[in-house]
């Protein structure tokens, strides 16, 4: 979807924590942050700290001029968010399927999805 946005000739950025699976998809600009899964933006009803998150991404969106460049953002997980149930039991749906079809990584790093893309069960 990115590059038919910047193919129409609006920039894009993805803001990841996993930056090095990420990259392997060839994103347009990447912003990368040392933050767990789901808090990407930082603690729940941190509105000042989630703004200062975002503002920066999308600063870079303006900044980064090579195409397929990484920048980490400056932003650490603060000591006091350690209690935050950041780990859930339940994995998301495309872990739970690469879980069971371990073979298929290196087609989806490769981006070489299959034709058939309709919605399965997991």
């Amino acid at each position: 979807m990115q590059r038919e946005i910047e193919t129409a000739g609006i920039s894009t950025i993805t803001l990841s924590g996993i930056p090095d699976l990420t990259a392997s998809v060839s994103v347009p600009r990447l912003a990368a942050i040392e933050r767990p899964l789901g808090y990407l933006l930082g603690e729940p009803g941190d509105n000042a700290g989630q703004l200062t998150v975002l503002t920066s991404t999308l600063q870079l969106l303006a900044e980064i001029k090579k195409p397929g460049s990484v920048v980490h953002l400056p932003f650490e997980w603060p000591e006091t968010a350690n209690g935050l149930n950041a780990n859930t039991e339940e994995h998301p749906p495309i872990v739970k399927y690469l879980l069971r079809h371990p073979w298929l990584i290196p087609n989806l790093i490769k981006r070489n999805i299959p034709a058939d893309t309709e919605a399965k069960p997991v």
